[in-house]
């Protein structure tokens, strides 16, 4: 583990916001004036393959990170993009697995499930211009 990997990995897993590569070149930055932003996508795609960090590649959108690496899913605001960490019964579990998957001789590995939502913070503001334009 490099000094780098390291600032890396320790301010990915500071953050709940499973930010983009960009968004964590910002912060590690401030500890490590001199690194690239190629370094920080270079250190982040090797955690991930070592499976420190899990990579969220959330349909259309950019690649995010998340630092927490036990099993849980995630929800994505359709308004903001905000990304949440969500924890259901399957992942306490066994992997629910699909009939036709069985059928076809396949052996689960993992599973992904994308869950899209409305983010509490942008409901409260589509309620408060709902209120407002109804004075």
């Amino acid at each position: 583990m490099t000094y780098q990997r390291e600032i890396i990995l320790e301010e990915l897993k500071k953050t709940k916001t499973h930010p983009t590569a960009d968004e964590l070149y910002s912060t590690v930055k401030q500890r490590i004036p001199h690194i690239s932003l190629a370094t920080v996508y270079r250190n982040l795609e090797t955690l991930a393959n070592s499976g420190l960090v899990r990579k969220l590649e959330v349909t259309g959108r950019q690649k995010r990170f998340d630092g927490n690496t036990e099993p849980h899913d995630h929800i994505t605001c359709t308004v903001c993009q905000r990304i949440d960490d969500i924890v259901h019964p399957l992942n306490e579990g066994q992997a629910p697995m699909p009939q036709s998957a069985a059928w076809h001789g396949y052996r689960l590995t993992g599973w992904s499930v994308e869950y899209f939502g409305i983010c509490p913070d942008c409901l409260q503001k589509s309620n408060a211009a709902v209120t407002d334009n109804t004075r």
